[in-house]
Formats: structure tokens, C-alpha cells, sequence
């Protein structure tokens, strides 16, 4: 028998300790604890066995038997095994998915840099990869899957589908995510504002997407606010309106209840034929919101994830509700400073005001043809309803995603004849989805695809196209023209507001 005392210095050779620490006190304690030993016991005496003889294995002398234990351990090995077993599986798929996803990420990056599609069409975030620790947060939050994982860092790996919804950089745990404008390649000019929306012209204010702020809640916030400043600088100079809003978007929209709640006198313009600037323009179910938006009149807006024709059909029910007149299909073409106030002349006129804000989006004037009989009724730049289409003989005319979209939707409406006139010699930078579909689609003899081809003039049957140099007459009923837009920045250089241009900063 060998006496084990409890000294501090010879308590890691106890062998009551070492089976404490293997976590099987309780096999030993016996009910009375520690008193089972009596006062003043200095140590505990326990028969050490000779390990050699299997026979000593079983004899251990000791206050209290270890029998209990010594049937227990079998049992505890077998869950200890199970458990790591199990905690070995979960680790492994676990490790599994993350490089399944990895690659999946990986490969749609590679896919977007050699489609062309690494540039990002309006505000969109840029990670900090120092601080980046590969959550895959911003990746689940994003509603456009425009983000992916690649080697451990959140990547921008589907840019053209980025749209600016800023959910990313509110799920980084590590506030590694900031929202840019333009990239390091291709800059993206931003009038310069003070902090009060106004431009460096006195009396013009500037809310929403064009002075640099893509996210609907935001854009909706900076027009009530501005309208809140510009109010204060009405002044009692004659003119037809306190104020000329220019765009109905978030911003627009925003600024106009806004006019109302302060009993400004306002005139609300429109080139579209309907509200909601950007998100109008958005493919059917797109997600356009992930957060609240507060709107005078109407208070916190308690919205979620929220689709594009949701939105929109709230937008037209807010406008309804409280009265809010918008002139719709009235295009802004020039902004005069006249006798102490702004001439602001339209398409359909002029108007004179104290103030002026300009809440149009970064889509600009749809880019046109210069064709003779464009002013057709039957020339449209944008494709709404694919089945009022249907049986006729449609032209598209441009060489991006839009352009490719809707002529692969129009080819799929019944009896429909569609051509696609495209100037350049390729598809630079399109998704290779669009590519693939427009493809077959000219494989089944749905669609026909000119490339190096211009169109000449439009006429009410038919339309004129040169394809490679030989002039061809289509015919044709109606023509959808998706070439971009032009941005408003040279008009407004006019009037005299200075740009800032922005590469991929905030």
C-alpha cells in the first residue's frame, strides 16, 4: 500500500485527481463526500496493483471500491468514440459544403471576368480583405447573390447583377464592407453637395442616386430632408413653384410628400410613364428593398425584402392616398437662372421657381437612334409586356443584357418574328446565361442576329437596315431599342454644378 498525500506539489500524482480530471469524480464520491475520510485525514491510501498480473488489475485497496468504475469505463470509451466519430462527420461535411461553395464562387468569378461583367453598373460594395474573415455574412444577405466566398475572403463575384441594396455591409460582422461608386477602371461622375444636399449652384439641390446614394431608404431620406433645407431658402421672389422636383424615384417621391407636409408649392416632372425611377426599370420579381424607409405623411415604412411589383403598387397607392400630382412623360431639358430664380424649361414647357432639386436616377435620357421615323409610335426603349407582341415582327436594336433579355423573352411569345441588330462584331459583355439562350434560340430559328448592322431609318411597315454594309428591308411592327442611356451631366455642367469623379471611392 502506498500513502498518496494532498500536497499541492504531489497533487498531479494523485490518483483521485487523475480520475477527477478524466471527469470520473462521480464513479468514486460515495454519498457523506469528503467526510467519509474524517477529519484531519492527510491523504488517501489506495492499493496500487501489479499492472503485470492480470489477476492484481481488479485488487485495488482504497477506502471506497472502484468496482462502479471500473464497469463504467467500457461504457464511457464507447461514447467518447462516438461522439468524436460523430463530431468527425459533421466537420468533414461541413468542410465539404464550404469547398463545394468555394468553387461554385470561384467558378462564377472566373465566368464574370471572361464575359466582361466585372464592372458593377452603379453603387456596389467593396471589401476591405484585411479585415474580411470569410463569415460568408454579407453572401447570405445579399438578396442579387451578387457575392461569393473565394479563398476565405467575400468577393464581388456576380457584379452585374448588384444593384446597391447595401445589405451586405449591414450583415459584416466586422464592418469590412463599404459602398462605393465606380471602380479603380472606370470612374463614375458625382456632383458635388454640401451636407445639406446643395449643389455649389445657390437654390439647386440634389437627392438620391445622382449625387451618389443608390439605396432606396437612403435616397428616399436625403429627398425629405432636402426639401426640409431648401424650404428655408424659398424666399419671397415671384415664381410659379417653391420648388421644381425633377424625377420621381425614392428620392423624388419622397421629396414631393415632403412638399405637401410643409405646404410648399411644387411641380413634380416625370419622363417615364410611371413612378419609381430605377426600381421601375427592374426585371419582374426583382428584390428592390431590405430595410425600412420613413416617408413624410406617411411614417415608418416597416418593409422587409420587398419584390419590385410590391413596391411599386405601395408607391402608387402612397400617391393615391395623399394626393401627390406627378406630370409624368415630361423630360427636364434645360435649367436657366433668371432675375434671382430658376427657368426650368421641359418638353412641354417652362416653369419658373425658387428652388430646384434634381432627384433623377443615374439611367439618364434613353440613348436614341437618330434615325428618320424614330418618332414612331411603334419605337418603345424598353420592353414591358412581352405578349402584346405576340404574332408580330419586332426589331431590337442594342448589345447588352437588356437587348439580349428581351429578344430571347420575345422570341418565346407565339408567332412572333424577332430580329436583334447589333453594331459591333460581338457579344462583349453579356452573362453568359443570355449568351447561351440567345444561342438557341438562333439554333431553333426563333431569332435572327445581326451583328455589324445599323439601322438606316424606320418606316410604318418596315424598317431599313444596313447588315455589313448592304442596306436589307425588314419588315416590321414594332421596334424595341436598348442602347443605355445618356446622363444628365452635361446639361448640368451648363448651369454650372461641378463633378466629382469617383473610382471605387466612397
Amino acid at each position: 500500500m502506498i500513502a498518496f498525500p494532498l500536497h499541492a506539489d504531489s497533487s498531479a500524482m494523485n490518483p483521485a485527481r487523475i480520475v477527477q480530471r478524466m471527469g470520473f469524480a462521480g464513479a468514486l464520491l460515495q454519498p457523506g463526500g469528503p467526510s467519509a475520510f474524517g477529519a484531519g485525514t492527510a491523504g488517501i491510501a489506495i492499493g496500487i496493483p501489479n499492472w503485470s498480473n492480470s489477476r492484481s488489475r481488479a485488487a485495488v485497496a482504497s477506502p471506497f471500491p472502484l468496482r462502479g468504475f471500473q464497469r463504467k469505463m467500457p461504457n464511457f470509451y464507447q461514447y467518447f468514440y462516438i461522439y468524436v466519430a460523430a463530431f468527425v462527420v459533421v466537420v468533414m461535411l461541413y468542410l465539404n459544403r464550404q469547398r463545394r461553395k468555394h468553387e461554385t464562387h470561384a467558378a462564377q468569378l472566373q465566368q464574370a471576368i471572361e464575359t466582361g461583367l466585372m464592372e458593377p453598373p452603379s453603387l456596389h460594395p467593396v471589401v476591405d480583405l484585411t479585415r474580411c474573415m470569410g463569415s460568408g455574412a454579407c453572401v447570405k444577405a445579399c438578396p442579387e447573390k451578387a457575392l461569393g466566398v473565394v479563398n476565405g475572403k467575400a468577393v464581388l463575384v456576380n457584379a452585374a447583377h448588384c444593384i446597391g441594396h447595401g445589405a451586405c455591409a449591414a450583415a459584416c460582422p466586422v464592418e469590412a464592407i463599404k459602398l462605393v461608386f465606380g471602380t479603380e477602371k472606370r470612374g463614375i461622375d458625382i456632383p458635388n453637395v454640401t451636407p445639406q444636399f446643395e449643389a455649389n449652384v445657390p437654390g439647386i439641390f440634389i437627392a438620391g442616386e445622382l449625387g451618389g446614394m443608390g439605396l432606396i431608404r437612403k435616397a428616399a431620406e436625403q429627398g425629405r430632408q432636402a426639401v426640409n433645407y431648401l424650404r428655408k431658402k424659398v424666399g419671397s421672389g415671384a415664381a410659379d413653384y417653391d420648388v421644381v422636383i425633377v424625377g420621381c424615384g425614392p428620392a423624388g417621391l419622397s421629396a414631393g410628400l415632403s412638399a405637401i407636409e410643409h405646404k410648399l408649392r411644387y411641380k413634380l416632372v416625370e419622363q417615364e410613364d410611371s413612378l419609381g425611377g430605377a426600381v421601375y426599370h427592374y426585371p419582374r420579381q426583382k428584390v428592390a428593398m431590405t430595410a425600412p424607409v420613413n416617408l413624410a405623411l406617411i411614417g415608418k415604412v416597416k418593409f422587409g425584402e420587398v419584390h419590385k411589383e410590391k413596391l411599386l403598387e405601395f408607391w402608387q397607392d402612397v400617391v393615391k392616398k395623399t394626393g401627390l400630382e406627378i406630370s409624368f412623360r415630361e423630360r427636364m431639358e434645360a435649367i436657366e437662372r433668371e432675375d434671382g430664380r430658376f427657368v426650368v424649361r421641359t418638353n412641354r414647357g417652362s416653369y419658373t421657381a425658387r428652388t430646384v432639386l434634381l432627384a433623377m436616377g443615374r439611367r439618364g435620357t434613353p440613348r436614341k437612334l437618330d434615325v428618320p421615323g424614330e418618332e414612331s409610335h411603334k419605337v418603345m426603349y424598353r420592353l414591358i409586356d412581352p405578349s402584346q407582341y405576340q404574332g408580330q415582327a419586332v426589331l431590337v436594336v442594342g448589345g447588352g443584357d437588356s437587348a439580349l433579355e428581351a429578344a430571347i423573352t420575345l422570341s418565346e411569345q407565339p408567332g412572333t418574328e424577332v430580329t436583334l441588330s447589333y453594331r459591333s462584331a460581338a457579344f462583349s459583355r453579356v452573362k453568359q446565361k443570355n449568351r447561351t439562350s440567345l444561342e438557341q434560340q438562333q439554333k431553333a430559328g426563333r431569332l435572327r442576329v445581326l451583328l455589324n448592322s445599323q439601322v438606316k431609318s424606320v418606316a410604318e411597315d418596315h424598317v431599313e437596315i444596313d447588315n455589313n454594309g448592304v442596306t436589307e428591308s425588314l419588315r416590321n411592327d414594332a421596334v424595341i431599342v436598348c442602347a443605355g442611356g445618356l446622363l444628365p451631366t452635361p446639361l448640368l455642367q451648363k448651369i454650372g454644378i461641378e463633378f466629382e469623379t469617383k473610382f471605387g471611392t466612397e
